[in-house]
């Protein structure tokens, strides 16, 4: 099997996607010789923020001298980003071997597993073979019936901020959502809580109580922005001075729910010193998350995808671009709440440039342009990646702000495209 055999493999059983459950998983793993069980993991829930909390957490405990697993989805642009080890993703030699050995097993399965399960199984596998000491590790959807809720007690359930998202699958209330996300929460773990709605916090702590777990929650009143520029922000968390690198007010809260874990997890005995702390924060990055593609025009690429996502981009906007309009370079899923988030857009865009993202769910660029239109803005549409970064360009000039938001598939597809694009606009 070639690296292209095992993604190809891998990526052909996406039909089963939607049928959530932990049998299938447990199945495959236990054919594996079950080597999620002789791993430690933190276990990282969440509607948004989950991936740059997992970022943040494999760089201090990296920085702290562990050898650290990472397991994250979906990937922006390389299939193996989703499974890294200290920084570094799967080997392509690697992908293949642990690919065929899932196959070996999931092939004789009476129900095949799916894309995200057999995904979710080479990194078990990866993850042993190469001895890790702690793995991070992102839900992919939900929480109770993820594949990823198939370890045993994790050392630390993280729960980010929770909003109504993928509200087919996991609930249409807060409180729903909230409990299917508690799901990852077992005896033995510490729990830690993002500071948000009242009645995710309920459900949580009502959670935590019934198994008799520690509750950790970020306090957010802790919580003192400093100074924020494009080269990062400093911020004060319950009186100690920390520097982030990356960018948006949303992850000062993000880095609140971090610290919160470290502590968590130095009362288990980890050994965390303060210095691994601040170079982790400092260090860590995460692409498509107000991501700086260039500086003249300034062109930031980020991957949010629901209307609380929107918010907080906007929130960060208006720190860093005060009293500004900018180009926006929009892509949407048309199963997303995307005229909530045009709503909250429209007041910051000078002018859309519309694309299709590449997903069978994405809405066509030209239906989003007019739907903007219609609200009040102005929008034109693309018909490729490679031509809506060149008009957001063109539109903005060196002295303008470029935007790209609305799906983690656009923005995989920009971060693509962006270099050769670039080259040949610095030439004019």
């Amino acid at each position: 099997m070639t690296p292209e055999e095992a993604i190809a493999y891998i990526e052909n059983f996406t039909w089963s996607t939607t049928r959530l459950g932990l049998d299938r998983t447990r199945e495959l793993l236990s054919g594996l010789g079950d080597p999620q069980k002789k791993l430690r993991f933190i276990h990282v829930a969440g509607s948004n923020g989950k991936g740059s909390t997992c970022a943040m957490l494999a760089a201090i405990f990296q920085a702290a001298g562990y050898r650290v697993g990472l397991y994250t989805s979906p990937y922006i642009q390389d299939f193996r980003e989703r499974i890294q080890i200290n920084g570094e993703s799967i080997p392509a030699r690697r992908l293949a071997e642990t690919t065929e050995k899932v196959r070996s097993v999931a092939d004789a399965m009476a129900d095949h597993p799916s894309q995200f399960e057999l995904i979710t199984a080479v990194g078990m596998l990866y993850f042993l073979d190469e001895q890790v000491d702690l793995v991070i590790l992102e839900v992919g959807m939900g929480g109770e019936l993820d594949s990823t809720n198939a370890i045993d007690s994790p050392e630390c359930a993280v729960i980010c901020n929770i909003g109504l998202d993928h509200t087919e699958y996991l609930g249409k209330t807060i409180p729903q959502i909230a409990s299917t996300k508690a799901g990852i929460l077992k005896t033995g773990c510490d729990c830690v809580l993002y500071d948000g709605p009242a009645e995710a916090a309920q459900v949580v702590s009502e959670r935590c109580r019934k198994l008799e777990i520690p509750l950790h929650r970020a306090d957010f009143r802790e919580l003192l922005p400093l100074r924020e520029d494009l080269e990062g922000q400093s911020f004060l968390y319950r009186g100690k001075e920390y520097h982030l690198c990356l960018l948006g007010r949303y992850q000062l809260r993000n880095a609140a729910v971090v610290l919160e874990s470290v502590d968590a997890m130095r009362r288990r005995g980890w050994r965390i010193p303060d210095q691994a702390v601040e170079q982790g924060l400092d260090s860590a990055r995460w692409p498509a998350r107000m991501e700086i593609l260039c500086r003249k025009p300034v062109f930031l690429l980020d991957g949010g995808h629901n209307p609380q996502c929107a918010e907080a981009l906007t929130e960060s906007l208006s720190v860093l671009f005060p009293d500004t309009r900018m180009i926006f370079l929009l892509g949407v899923l048309a199963d997303k709440d995307y005229e909530t988030e045009i709503d909250t857009l429209l007041p910051f865009g000078k002018e859309f440039i519309c694309v299709t993202p590449p997903n069978p769910r994405a809405l066509p660029g030209d239906k989003l342009a007019e739907r903007i239109r219609a609200q009040g803005g102005i929008a034109k549409s693309a018909v490729h990646i490679e031509e809506a970064i060149g008009m957001a360009m063109e539109a903005a000039g060196e002295s303008e702000t470029v935007i790209a938001f609305g799906s983690l598939y656009l923005a995989g597809a920009v971060r693509s495209a962006f270099p050769d694009v670039w080259k040949s606009f610095s030439k004019k």
